[in-house]
């Protein structure tokens, strides 16, 4: 489904903050798995998404999803079968547009917009269908601007809107952090129940370890650009926090933290 092979990326080069993040990196992910991706600050989590969103390009290697060279395709073109949230809130939603009318444009997605007009409101129920999956009593205020709205709504508005067309691939670019723990709680307990729903390809980048040991079908920990843990199946459900942690303090007292 998804696959990084030789990838090479190099930050800075040439100069003397030169920062060779990956180093022939390859990683495969298989239709349906919810891939959890943990890692300390600069361990190339972000970096790692980037490039399979475009928004980065490898120096080298090469990125093959649905069995197409993508390596060179730009980001516009990749998201019509990818959805990503991002961390900020601010950045899935427009602000000064109403819930009804953010539906609206993400309902229309990969189609050729015309001389008519962008909100179909034959489709409000749909959009209140899909809301309501939220418990967060949305689907009873489409009126209202997205930019009023609490983090929580609003990041779940663009999981919402991320997953609302047919998509291949959902990326979750530490899509909790910025939330408070009860409203990141909900948001985990709706993405649960979206990827297993609609059987979702997904990779979650989270610093909550938690989450990563509760959720998905398999974890993958980072550091400097290598995988140096990647656990699925059986041993990825007896896995326990403390199991992470102590790959975490491994990986610290070789940096001499």
């Amino acid at each position: 489904m998804l696959s990084l092979n030789n990838i090479q990326k190099v930050f800075n080069a040439g100069t003397i903050d030169e920062n060779r993040l990956f180093n022939d990196f390859n990683l495969s992910v298989a239709d349906g798995e919810f891939v959890a991706v943990v890692g300390s600050n600069g361990s190339g989590k972000t970096t790692l998404l980037n490039m399979i969103c475009g928004t980065s390009r490898p120096d080298s290697g090469k990125i093959v999803f649905n069995d197409n060279d993508v390596t060179g395709i730009p980001e516009y073109k990749r998201a019509r079968r990818i959805g990503r949230v991002l961390q900020d809130p601010k950045m899935g939603t427009c602000a000064s547009l109403t819930i009804l009318e953010n539906l609206a444009l993400a309902d229309n997605k990969n189609r050729r917009y015309g001389l008519s007009r962008a909100v179909n409101k034959r489709r409000a129920e749909y959009y209140k269908s899909l809301l309501e999956t939220c418990n967060m009593g949305l689907e009873n205020r489409l009126g209202v601007l997205a930019g009023s709205l609490s983090g929580g709504q609003r990041q779940a508005l663009a999981l919402i809107i991320a997953t609302m067309t047919d998509i291949d691939l959902l990326i979750l670019d530490e899509h909790t952090a910025a939330l408070d723990p009860k409203s990141s709680e909900t948001l985990m307990e709706i993405t649960r129940r979206v990827v297993e729903e609609k059987k979702y390809t997904t990779l979650m980048v989270t610093h909550n370890l938690r989450f990563a040991v509760n959720y998905g079908t398999r974890l993958i920990m980072m550091h400097e650009g290598e995988a140096v843990m990647d656990i699925s199946g059986e041993a990825k459900q007896k896995l326990a926090v403390d199991d992470i942690l102590g790959k975490f303090n491994e990986i610290s007292i070789e940096c001499g933290n």
